[in-house]
């Protein structure tokens, strides 16, 4: 028997108790004010959510890929995160992954049953050649789900990083993982329905950990995305703006910058600040591992042609 009494997740909360009985307005005022919660209780673990972001850019910087898994509402939550590096970073499709029980199906209907499989979260790991060199998110906020404790033992006999992300203490994936990232988003506004507050805190704890991994990779410059993958008219458009921002150049010459790069952001910024021919200004963003700063830092040392 499972005994939820233990879980602060399900736990009744007394300020939506009667929430069926309150006006449009009223329900929406209560909703809002447990919301408000959630950063509030994040703010208290930012330094385990950095000791988790350090440890993923570690092993993204030595061939690692960041996985996460998950199920249900959690196991959604990371594949969102995981599908949106792409576009917004240039990531290669497979650097940041996200894995739910139950596979493709279940991001789009619901098969809550595969959660209670720990083989089964090993089976999908090793489909998607997981590795010693990966990190695994293990996401769950009872921190409880049978699949994400199996994914996360797989994990750490792999002897890979493993970091656990549940809105109830002293939970069972706490334990296993490396880096446990615990935040405690209190009794929902409907008793049990944790995509709301957990879900929340999830989400922006996750948008955490992506961003800053890839800012600490150098696909931002400033607070620009260097790295976007210009694959619509708007990406497009976004691209040129971002070049002209960090330059102060000019439309036509921003466009002109990224053709020539061919689509690259982060090559057309570099050539203009620097003033390298393009296929200088490429050598000497690879010899700086992509940094915009420290390539312009380097050339500033007379690492540059000039």
């Amino acid at each position: 028997m499972i005994n939820l009494n233990k879980l602060t997740t399900e736990a009744s909360n007394t300020a939506s108790r009667h929430i069926d009985q309150c006006t449009t307005l009223q329900m929406l005022q209560i909703i809002n004010q447990e919301d408000k919660k959630v950063a509030y209780a994040i703010e208290k673990i930012l330094p385990q959510i950095a000791d988790a972001i350090d440890c993923i850019t570690m092993h993204l910087k030595n061939d690692g890929r960041l996985f996460y898994l998950g199920a249900g509402t959690s196991g959604r939550l990371g594949i969102l995160d995981a599908v949106e590096c792409p576009p917004t970073y240039g990531t290669a499709p497979d650097l940041v992954q996200g894995i739910i029980a139950g596979g493709y199906n279940a991001i789009f209907k619901s098969r809550e049953g595969t959660e209670d499989s720990e083989i089964l979260a090993a089976q999908d790991l090793q489909e998607h050649g997981f590795s010693p060199k990966d990190v695994l998110v293990g996401i769950a906020a009872s921190g409880r789900t049978p699949y994400v404790i199996g994914g996360l033992k797989h994990a750490k006999a792999l002897g890979a990083a493993t970091i656990s992300l549940a809105c109830t203490p002293d939970s069972i994936i706490s334990g296993i993982a490396d880096c446990p990232l615990t935040v405690i988003t209190g009794p929902e506004i409907i008793t049990g329905s944790t995509r709301m507050k957990a879900g929340t805190a999830q989400k922006l704890i996750l948008n955490m950990l992506s961003t800053a991994t890839m800012i600490q990779l150098g696909k931002v410059y400033g607070n620009l995305m260097v790295d976007v993958k210009a694959s619509n008219k708007k990406l497009e458009e976004r691209a040129c703006h971002i070049v002209m921002e960090s330059t102060g150049c000019s439309h036509n010459e921003a466009s002109e910058a990224l053709t020539t790069a061919n689509g690259s952001a982060k090559l057309a910024i570099f050539h203009l600040l620097s003033g390298e021919p393009f296929d200088n200004a490429k050598k000497l963003l690879t010899a700086a591992d992509g940094y915009i700063g420290k390539a312009l830092h380097n050339l500033s040392k007379g690492a540059g042609s000039h």
